[in-house]
């Protein structure tokens, strides 16, 4: 006999009695354990009216009056189970056998039919205790065979579908749910029993469903499969949980959250423009002082020309001579009243909190007009000017007010960096670079220079080594968000007491 072919025990009983009929209805022996097939195909008793006798007329067994008839070849029985307790008929049937028949006498047989009701009773207890955990579980819990039948449920999930249990152990599971087969093949997202048959591993999905009064549900949906010894899948455990109610907690929570912080943002917005608006008054600040003392300048030119021309007219009589002179006069009043106008006009321009307005623009105007704005704030600093400007420079499109913030800021700390060390120059060039069109603008300063762990901090928000009321550390952070706005780069190298240069890289437009 090869592993292949299965052992076959036929197994007839002698006594029809109600253990008879207990022990046909538990096993039916329609069993198939470890390759061997045995069923019981007989049963003998006088009384054909007895409970076992008539179960196994219904289940299609052999049954006879005489136990004898067993014996029969045809009926190639390999094993006769006594289920009467009287001594006379084991002694008989030992005593009258063929050989090739074994016997299991009825006291034998009790020991183990005990034992085995003694399992039976534990596993019973054991798979209540379980089903009351089961149903005890809020989650919609299935047992599913291969071919899409439902096998067992619990009570969360009869529930949850609204049917008994008769309606739904035995059915296919897209007929529990009223939908056709068709549509669980096509389903978006795809169906997870099938996931998991392609995947081999267990699936989890979110699905979303119509309840009562077409309220939208989400399921999450959990499938493992159960893997036979042959490596193919025995039943899939299916489990749901309604997650509506945490989604939406969790939904409620994020607006909750975004409401925060778009109003802490808000907020934050608020100060930051209320301390960069701060920076730059303080900026303005330094820039009025200087621009106090070229103002004051021309308009005492000015006046002293005004004292003139009155004491003339006052000392002698009015020529030809002296309207020469007036009129010369009046020539320096007017270049110095236009100057003290361009200061005046560059100085609001600075001021202003205007958006951001593109045109195109001269960058090395903006650097000599801004220069021009604080040329006493570098006189008091003996602060000297070099220039390297390229006179070939293009117009780049940029916001003439932010762009001069930014050559403002980088002057202002140049003087700073300079101020320590009583005097110092500051190199100012530029160049076009027509392969890349773009316009490079260096700031070279000859001050006490930036430390080198300092470098990854100098744009960042509020971070200044200056004093106590000298900034508020918003300068560079704002020139790099006006150079990053305008589509550039900013790059800084510095040494200590050897100074920092600045480099700062505009594309001609963005």
């Amino acid at each position: 006999m090869t592993d292949n072919i299965p052992s076959i025990i036929n197994i007839a009983l002698v006594g029809g009695g109600a253990l008879c009929k207990e022990l046909l209805e538990k096993t039916t022996f329609d069993l198939e354990q470890e390759g061997v097939f045995t069923p019981i195909i007989a049963v003998a008793d006088p009384n054909p009216e007895r409970p076992g006798m008539l179960l196994a007329k219904k289940q299609g067994l052999i049954t006879v009056d005489d136990y004898h008839d067993l014996y029969d070849p045809r009926y190639s029985i390999h094993l006769i189970i006594i289920l009467r307790p009287e001594t006379v008929i084991l002694e008989d049937i030992l005593a009258t056998r063929p050989t090739r028949i074994r016997i299991l006498s009825y006291h034998v047989f009790e020991i183990f039919w005990k034992a085995i009701g003694q399992e039976e009773r534990k596993l019973r207890e054991q798979n209540k205790a379980m089903e009351t955990i089961l149903n005890g579980i809020q989650d919609y819990i299935s047992v599913i065979s291969p071919d899409i039948t439902i096998l067992d449920a619990n009570e969360a999930f009869l529930n949850n579908i609204g049917r008994l249990r008769n309606e739904v152990i035995g059915r296919k599971c897209y007929e529990v749910r009223k939908r056709s087969s068709i549509d669980c093949m096509n389903s978006d997202p795809a169906c997870p029993l099938m996931e998991v048959i392609r995947t081999k591993r267990p699936v989890r999905q979110v699905r979303t469903t119509k309840g009562h009064h077409n309220k939208i549900h989400h399921i999450e949906v959990n499938v493992y499969p159960v893997w036979e010894k042959g490596g193919k899948i025995s039943k899939f455990i299916h489990i749901g949980r309604d997650i509506t109610k945490r989604m939406e907690e969790e939904e409620e929570i994020t607006r909750r959250l975004e409401k925060m912080v778009e109003e802490r943002t808000r907020q934050l917005k608020e100060t930051h423009e209320k301390l960069i608006h701060k920076d730059k008054m303080a900026s303005l600040g330094k820039l009025s002082a200087s621009v106090v003392h070229e103002i004051n300048n021309p308009i005492a030119g000015i006046l002293n020309l005004i004292l003139l021309i009155k004491r003339i007219i006052g000392e002698t009589p009015v020529g030809k001579k002296e309207m020469v002179e007036f009129s010369r006069y009046l020539d320096l009043m007017e270049n110095e009243t236009r100057r003290t106008s361009r200061i005046v006009s560059y100085l609001l321009a600075f001021s202003r909190q205007n958006k951001m307005e593109l045109k195109p623009l001269n960058l090395n105007n903006l650097i000599e007009h801004t220069l021009f704005l604080n040329s006493n704030l570098l006189k008091i600093n003996n602060v000297k000017i070099q220039y390297r400007l390229d006179k070939y420079l293009p117009d780049i499109v940029g916001s003439e007010d932010q762009l001069q913030q930014v050559i403002m800021n980088l002057v202002s700390n140049a003087v700073e960096s300079v101020e320590s060390k009583g005097k110092g120059v500051l190199t100012i060039a530029t160049k076009y670079f027509p392969k890349t069109r773009r316009v490079i603008a260096k700031f070279q300063d000859t001050g006490v220079g930036i430390p080198q762990e300092n470098f990854t901090m100098i744009f960042e928000p509020f971070f200044t080594t200056k004093k106590q009321g000298k900034g508020v550390g918003l300068g560079l952070s704002l020139t790099y968000g006006i150079v990053q706005d305008h589509g550039g780069t900013i790059h800084v190298d510095s040494k200590i007491g050897k100074g920092t240069t600045f480099k700062i890289d505009l594309p001609l437009r963005h």
